[in-house]
């Protein structure tokens, strides 16, 4: 079925018959210009020159499946719209018409209106599966910069509302950031938590103390509210008291998660390997805004935690010996949604594009994600040889494909005018 958001699409791009066009009374019809898609309120089209007859008039333009939508959307009347030129219908089934009217009926490919109702109706992995291989290189490369660059920019925002909460502190924004990623999704809620109850200026005060550091982050996740045997836990659980009464700490209400997870990333072996990268690292967010090089950047996240943790997962609980250190996964993990984002907002807000240059570049230096998202699309056979390609592919997926907006999408448009 034929929905407006489609006829816009057609009227638009101009995909339909334009030969001999007419307005239901007869006089002849000639697009200077469709006008511009208007997204807010108002008639649909913006702007638009047309040659009705012997006279060109300039306005703007409506579209409705019927002309009888016209009355049914309370148009008569309404001045938003008492500069329409042109109503643009698929079929005229209003004799009382104060407006020209194009119909459309009729003019439209078969072809692209059945491709369009199957994408609607497909459950796939994504709508067009069976015909994006078909999709031009040319067509991928521009769509997928525009698709990082949409991504960066929802991202910005996320950084621009921790900015405002810490009064525009660049490197506690950072520790934030950083902090929710090594939560990894299930308790990146928790570690950001615990991190905005823990400024940078009191780390840096402990910084040389690894044990100081674990009993702030360990203390403030809840994690050192138990009774334990080891020698270890007993001090962190000391040194916590007294750093929480010195700061005037408050907990921060919410739980870290085991449950489902690998042992490697158990909130305690995250928190012990973060505590260990606060000891090593001072103004990171700035030294990382002079870094030239990924090979560069992973050297400031090649860490293991301390020796307690060889032994451990659990506080209190004994293991094989495993020294945890930050796997190369999860380095590039941090520099592709903590490093990235930040650096590019940075860029952002600071209107500087060299930031913005270097974080896209980083993403073109870093071998391509592998999840469910960039193997579906591998299946498809599009595939992802870096963290560009495998990050605009999470884009297209989560914000275009999954909400089947595919008149929005470049490899949608390119689909659907393909045998117009």
């Amino acid at each position: 079925m034929l929905t407006e958001r489609l006829l816009h699409f057609i009227w638009q791009f101009g995909y339909f018959n334009k030969a001999e066009l007419e307005t239901t009374t007869g006089e002849a019809v000639q697009i200077i210009f469709p006008g511009a898609y208007n997204s807010n309120q108002g008639p649909d089209f913006l702007d638009a020159k047309i040659i009705i007859g012997n006279t060109t008039w300039a306005g703007t333009v409506e579209l409705h499946i019927k002309s009888s939508d016209w009355k049914k959307h309370k148009h008569t009347g309404d001045k938003n719209y008492k500069n329409v030129i042109l109503h643009v219908v698929l079929e005229d089934d209003d004799i009382d018409n104060t407006i020209p009217i194009l119909e459309l009926g009729g003019r439209i490919s078969s072809i692209m209106l059945q491709r369009y109702e199957e994408w609607m109706s497909n459950p796939a992995f994504i709508p067009c599966g069976n015909l994006i291989h078909t999709v031009k290189e040319i067509t991928w490369n521009s769509w997928k910069e525009r698709l990082l660059i949409e991504r960066l920019l929802r991202k910005s925002a996320e950084v621009e509302t921790c900015q405002l909460q810490n009064n525009h502190h660049w490197e506690e924004t950072f520790w934030w950031m950083l902090a929710r990623n090594f939560g990894v999704k299930v308790n990146a809620d928790v570690f950001q938590a615990i991190a905005t109850s823990i400024s940078v200026n009191i780390l840096a005060k402990h910084k040389n103390q690894i044990h100081q550091i674990e009993a702030l982050l360990f203390g403030q996740a809840g994690l050192l509210d138990e009774k334990f045997q080891e020698d270890y836990p007993l001090l962190l659980q000391k040194e916590y008291s007294f750093l929480k009464q010195k700061y005037s700490l408050s907990g921060i209400n919410m739980s870290v998660q085991f449950l489902r997870m690998r042992p490697g990333n158990f909130p305690t072996i995250r928190l012990a390997q973060l505590a260990m990268l606060i000891t090593q690292s001072a103004h990171l967010f700035s030294k990382i805004k002079e870094a030239s090089s990924v090979k560069e950047l992973k050297i400031y996240f090649d860490i293991i935690a301390n020796d307690y943790w060889h032994y451990h997962y659990k506080l209190d609980s004994p293991a094989a010996y495993k020294p945890k250190q930050l796997g190369t996964d999860m380095i590039d993990n941090i520099i592709i949604n903590t490093v990235v984002p930040v650096l590019f907002a940075y860029g952002n807000y600071h209107k500087d594009q060299s930031y913005k240059d270097k974080a896209l570049r980083l993403l073109e230096q870093i071998a391509a994600e592998t999840n469910s998202i960039t193997k579906g699309f591998s299946k498809l056979a599009i595939q992802s040889k870096y963290a560009f390609d495998s990050q605009a592919l999470t884009e297209l997926k989560n914000n275009y494909c999954n909400n089947k907006k595919c008149l929005d999408c470049s490899v949608g448009n390119a689909l659907l005018k393909a045998d117009k």
